[in-house]
């Protein structure tokens, strides 16, 4: 998991794009919205609706960061109810393509480590069916 964390990534994100630095904008105001309730269970299930999809295509594996104490092919309602009602740090491997997602209790978005093009096409399609938006950080962006 260590070297996954060390790969490229993207995010899953309720924003289109990074909100630059000099931004005139209230993004910490609107962060907070959104990681109150009932905010962040809407966003939660969000992310949940997804990686119920991204099942459908590949083995899936949970754990919390803390532990790494992996549950191989968790039920969907399972899957499920972690994401939505855990509340908690949330790693989510998919070992057969070597892609780690990452949820964060204090962050609004769902982080993707190592994802390949096809996942990625599939991500994007995925991330617009739940109203999000799926984007690399432009530190990272590699053209």
């Amino acid at each position: 998991m260590e070297e996954l964390l060390k790969k490229p990534y993207w995010v899953i994100d309720f924003l289109p794009e990074q909100v630059p630095p000099q931004s005139a904008g209230q993004f910490f105001a609107v962060e907070r919205f959104y990681l109150r309730e009932p905010q962040q269970s809407a966003l939660r299930r969000r992310f949940a609706e997804i990686l119920l999809k991204v099942n459908c295509y590949y083995d899936v594996w949970i754990c919390e960061p803390e532990e790494e104490a992996w549950q191989q092919h968790p039920a969907p309602e399972q899957l499920f109810s972690w994401i939505t009602e855990n509340k908690k740090d949330a790693c989510i491997l998919l070992p057969d393509e070597n892609t780690l997602f990452t949820i964060n209790r204090d962050d609004v978005c769902m982080t993707i480590f190592n994802p390949s093009d096809r996942l990625l096409q599939l991500l994007d399609r995925l991330s617009i069916a739940e109203g999000l938006f799926l984007w690399q950080p432009a530190d990272l962006k590699t053209e």
